[in-house]
């Protein structure tokens, strides 16, 4: 099973936090940390990740500072916020081009192992993070509260 790292579960808890906060209104990683009871140094730098690699945050330096959102996490996919957190990312290491595998050349696996990596890639690109983080009733279907639904779609 392909899992999801520890400081993705950060950069999500972040999220999901902020978007149900008041538009505007700035968060500290502290704030994020303390709320989840997360390491600050993984909270912070996940989040300063997504305001300088991914743009998904904005950050506000000062006694006063945070983090507000400035994407539409409609239009981000947990594709895009896997690539800001970690980096490319592939299921094996003859798929990284960066790390060439010393057995490619006789591998039997290589061709289906690409296409599986292709249709996870597709996926992931599928799923938007305001689908990943608005919840929904298992009985309706329907969002618990309107106020998520305004922050996530910016």
């Amino acid at each position: 099973m392909n899992k999801i790292n520890r400081k993705l579960e950060y950069a999500l808890m972040a999220l999901k936090y902020m978007s149900q906060k008041i538009p505007g209104e700035l968060t500290s990683a502290k704030e994020v940390s303390d709320a989840f009871h997360t390491p600050f140094d993984a909270t912070a730098r996940v989040m300063q990740q997504m305001a300088q690699k991914g743009g998904i945050l904005r950050a506000e330096y000062g006694a006063n500072g945070g983090y507000q959102i400035t994407k539409d996490l409609a239009k981000v996919s947990i594709h895009d916020l896997i690539e800001v957190i970690e980096g490319p990312t592939a299921l094996v290491k003859c798929l990284n081009k960066e790390a060439p595998c010393e057995i490619h050349s006789t591998c039997n696996i290589v061709s289906p192992i690409t296409n599986l990596n292709s249709k996870l890639t597709e996926f992931y690109k599928s799923v938007s993070l305001k689908d990943l983080l608005v919840e929904r009733s298992a009985m309706t279907g329907k969002k618990p509260d309107q106020k998520t639904e305004a922050v996530v779609n910016g």
